[in-house]
């Protein structure tokens, strides 16, 4: 009976102190947030999309979406294309850019204009898939390589995706110490199965785009999250806010030529 009793009053006295603890945290206006991604397929064809969104406080379990803003892209060569609103924030346009063109994004949002700058980058073809089903520290786990050959000449930037439901993977590349040389993207996520399919996308970016997206998923490796998790600081983009400058907006304006390269896992 003496240990029953004993018992009960540690099962009272603990719970008998637990608090509700409130979290006070720094709220600050909404930025805006540009994705802004003008893609050129190696087939002639382009994905040319915006995606405007606002940031929110922490712990907002949806993002808001900006539908009512003016997108506009202008060519050095003369011509304009007017990006149309489908809703959920995202813009479309039929934009198939060009090398050696200057093009110019200007986003009007309550009264503020935002702007950016980027020529067309090229990007080498991904040309084949190795499978090992040996990986990770398990020596269970299968992992996939999709490889491209970096063309001669230094100053070549990648940007990498490894995407399936399985999860995506994201990383960059500069050949400073691989030059004309073979490289390969590396994708290895739990649980990939025979019969999942994995597409490779490589995209040419410019030196500023690698070392935004660089220290993106550096910060993110270092907390163990995503690359769009709530970061540890500010990372800047390439798009500034014209008439305010204190009023930075986050993301970037990229137009990449791309390679993709679709592998069902074995």
């Amino acid at each position: 009976m003496k240990r029953i009793v004993l018992l009960l009053f540690v099962f009272v006295l603990a719970t008998s102190c637990e608090d509700v603890i409130e979290v006070d945290l720094n709220t600050s206006e909404p930025r805006l947030v540009i994705e802004a991604n003008i893609n050129l397929l190696k087939d002639g064809t382009s994905n040319a999309t915006v995606t405007l969104t606002l940031t929110a406080p922490f712990f907002d379990n949806q993002i808001p979406v900006v539908n009512d803003a003016s997108v506009v892209i202008t060519a050095d060569n003369g011509m304009v294309y007017s990006f149309t609103s489908v809703g959920n924030g995202l813009y479309e346009s039929s934009l198939i850019p060009q090398s050696d063109v200057n093009y110019f994004l200007e986003i009007i949002y309550k009264g503020e204009t935002y702007a950016a700058s980027e020529q067309l980058v090229s990007v080498s073809s991904l040309e084949f898939v190795e499978q090992n089903d040996g990986g990770g520290f398990s020596g269970e786990d299968i992992e996939v390589k999709a490889f491209f050959t970096d063309p001669v000449g230094l100053g070549d930037h990648y940007f990498f995706e490894g995407i399936s439901e399985r999860g995506i993977v994201l990383d960059t590349f500069f050949d400073e110490f691989f030059d004309g040389n073979q490289l390969f993207g590396f994708y290895r996520v739990d649980d990939v199965v025979a019969g999942d399919v994995v597409t490779f996308n490589l995209y040419g970016v410019d030196e500023q785009f690698y070392n935004f997206m660089f220290v993106l998923l550096q910060q993110n490796s270092d907390q163990g999250g995503g690359p769009f998790e709530t970061q540890p600081a500010t990372v800047r983009g390439n798009i500034i806010n014209q008439n305010n400058i204190d009023n930075y907006p986050l993301g970037y304006f990229r137009v990449s030529e791309v390679s993709t390269l679709t592998y069902i896992v074995e």
